[in-house]
């Protein structure tokens, strides 16, 4: 009973992190005429940075606030934050405008970057106010959230959703 048991929760699990991976969801919806960047406090990670529609903003560690790195199947489960052909990011909140930029995306198009980093959604946030992909060691390398002063938050998750 026991094994069946694990066998559904392992089924389970899969289908749902192929329906994450596959499914756009509304944090995925990343390219929009305005894009702004704003902040949320969010337990025991502070102030952090979130997209116009509350959703968690992650850097890559291997972006090493230069570049894009994350691309093709990483993109599909953490997209970019894209910017519009000739839009500019704004700020909102306790972000700084004198932070925000863009970057070239090797895909194509731009990213917004925010102290150099650019900036990600994570497909499983399915909420505002969820960091579910903070310290995460994922498609190559560790995602953190950026406090408004362009500072990377390393607290490990602790039980926020």
């Amino acid at each position: 009973m026991i094994r069946r048991g694990m066998i559904a929760l392992l089924a389970a699990l899969s289908v749902a992190v192929a329906t994450a991976i596959t499914v756009p969801t509304a944090a995925s919806v990343s390219t929009t005429t305005k894009v702004v960047v704003s902040t949320r406090t969010i337990p025991k990670l502070g102030t952090v940075l979130v997209n116009n529609k509350g959703f968690t903003l992650y850097m890559f560690v291997p972006d090493k606030q230069k570049k894009v790195t994350c691309v093709t199947a990483c993109a599909k489960v953490w997209p970019p934050l894209k910017l519009a052909k000739g839009a500019k990011p704004a700020a909102a909140g306790k972000a700084k405008a004198s932070l925000l930029g863009s970057d070239p995306n090797p895909s194509g198009g731009t990213v917004v970057t925010y102290n150099h980093w650019p900036l990600y959604t994570y497909v499983v946030d399915t909420k505002p106010g969820q960091a579910t992909g903070q310290a995460l060691n994922l498609n190559g390398g560790l995602w953190y959230v950026l406090s408004p002063a362009g500072k990377v938050i390393r607290t490990k998750p602790g039980g926020y959703h």
